[in-house]
């Protein structure tokens, strides 16, 4: 089931007097045309199923790393290292794996999640915020408190997830950026667990959806 593809029909060339086999074609050619539309956009895309012909730009991306503060007083862009899916929204390799681009202009809704860990005797912060271009994007940051660890080797764990409206123009790109209170406050990968046996826990997810046009 597909949808069907409508094109302005070549109508028949007018008479100079009236001739009704000439009005038949001209009503028949504009039947098939009318019928088509309507096939088209009422049976197939305004129909409980209509939603499945629709293709709106979307991402959704994942990270396999740990990520690690070298002081906590510097800002750090979230990397990513596997695009799950991918229409007109994209990681872009370069400088650091960090930029999600995309390829329409529109107002998106980016929204992601991370893992926390805090290996410290103390409670932690991470902040988490959006930036655009490469600027920060105002009241856009979010402060998790992470409280202290288990036990010696046993660090306690969080997690955190917030959504976002960006308005984008072709070709801009989003970013996460992070900061620490403390060294020992990361944003960790887990490989998959046993007994039982369980999925992997990435760092990051990041999901971004197109919502309309600008």
């Amino acid at each position: 089931m597909s949808l069907l593809t409508t094109r302005a029909p070549s109508l028949p060339l007018a008479t100079q007097l009236y001739d009704a086999n000439y009005v038949d074609d001209l009503n028949k050619v504009l039947r098939i045309y009318f019928n088509t539309i309507d096939s088209t956009f009422g049976a197939l895309l305004t129909g409980t199923a209509g939603g499945k012909f629709l293709k709106f730009p979307y991402g959704a991306f994942f990270d396999t790393t740990t990520h690690t503060a070298a002081s906590t007083a510097a800002t750090y862009p979230v990397t990513f290292n596997n695009t799950d899916f991918s229409n007109g929204v994209s990681l872009a390799a370069a400088p650091n794996n960090s930029r999600i681009v995309v390829a329409q202009s529109g107002i998106y809704n980016v929204q992601f999640s991370a893992q926390l860990a805090n290996a410290s005797n103390d409670g932690q912060d991470i902040e988490i915020w959006f930036r655009k271009n490469g600027t920060n994007i105002a009241d856009s940051n979010t402060r998790f408190g992470i409280p202290p660890r288990k036990s010696a080797g046993s660090p306690s764990h969080d997690a955190c997830g917030i959504n976002f409206f960006v308005s984008l123009d072709a070709q801009d790109y989003v970013e996460l950026a992070w900061h620490t209170t403390s060294l020992d406050a990361t944003i960790p990968y887990y490989v998959a667990p046993t007994s039982p046996t369980r999925p992997a826990i990435p760092s990051v997810i990041l999901t971004v959806s197109f919502v309309s046009g600008i």
